[in-house]
């Protein structure tokens, strides 16, 4: 017999989600609408309530290619969608929304410089990771950055004929993480890191159609003005090549 008080497993799936991309217990209650109790049980239960439970950190032995375009830094992650804010915001459990599904932001990063370039997608298939990830290599093109290297996990769609047919296709190498060393790819895991602190998390949207409004201005300021501890407090627009003296 399911109790009325008990979370709908989407709510659950997300806590946990969430947790485990490295948020703290209080952005998991913000975003969701679960007690605070609820954010920190889930976790627990899942294993994931120590901080070196979670993805780890970007290793000791950091590398940065010498030259723009030598490998750019593919990933995905998935937001939960919504069309209102959680009781945090609203302090009604009344309406929530449950079943909204999931969106899927794809990321871009340059090895060297660091620009990047994100969208949202409906889904993390080949059928979109494909046309993002040539939109994202003429993106690149348009700030002087020719693509060497494409580096991804090994998930389903970096897999595909399709995405190894666009390699072949532009001439470019893809190299794949080695499995469950997914810090291989760490300025990617660090962006997106970056990017649901800074962005998807740092204040209670009213749904997600306004936080996926606010994404091209946050990345505009990340590549353009945004100071990077790796590049000696300078942007990453400062390597761009046509703006390196």
């Amino acid at each position: 017999m399911n109790s009325p008080r008990r979370l709908a497993q989407e709510v659950r799936d997300s806590v946990v989600q969430l947790r485990r991309e490295g948020l703290t217990g209080r952005a998991v209650s913000v975003r969701t609408g679960a007690s605070r109790s609820t954010v920190s049980r889930l976790p627990r239960a899942a294993r994931l309530s120590r901080a070196r439970d979670l993805k780890p950190p970007q290793p000791a032995n950091r590398y940065e290619r010498a030259t723009p375009g030598e490998i750019l830094h593919v990933d995905i992650t998935k937001l939960a969608r919504f069309w209102r804010p959680g009781h945090r915001v609203t302090n009604s459990r009344e309406k929530q929304s449950i079943g909204a599904g999931w969106e899927f932001v794809h990321v871009c990063v340059d090895d060297h410089s660091r620009l990047a370039y994100v969208e949202i997608l409906p889904d993390e298939k080949a059928a979109s990771a494909v046309p993002f990830m040539r939109r994202a290599v003429g993106w690149f093109r348009e700030q002087g950055i020719h693509t060497e290297r494409v580096m991804t996990d090994n998930g389903s769609c970096y897999r595909s004929r399709r995405f190894a047919g666009f390699m072949k296709e532009t001439g470019i190498k893809h190299p794949r993480t080695r499995p469950y060393t997914p810090r291989t790819n760490g300025k990617a895991e660090r962006f997106i890191k970056t990017l649901l602190g800074e962005w998807a998390y740092v204040q209670p949207y009213s749904s997600s159609e306004e936080r996926r409004q606010h994404l091209p201005p946050y990345v505009a300021f990340y590549n353009d003005e945004r100071p990077h501890h790796s590049l000696g407090a300078l942007p990453p627009r400062s390597r761009q090549p046509s703006q390196v003296s």
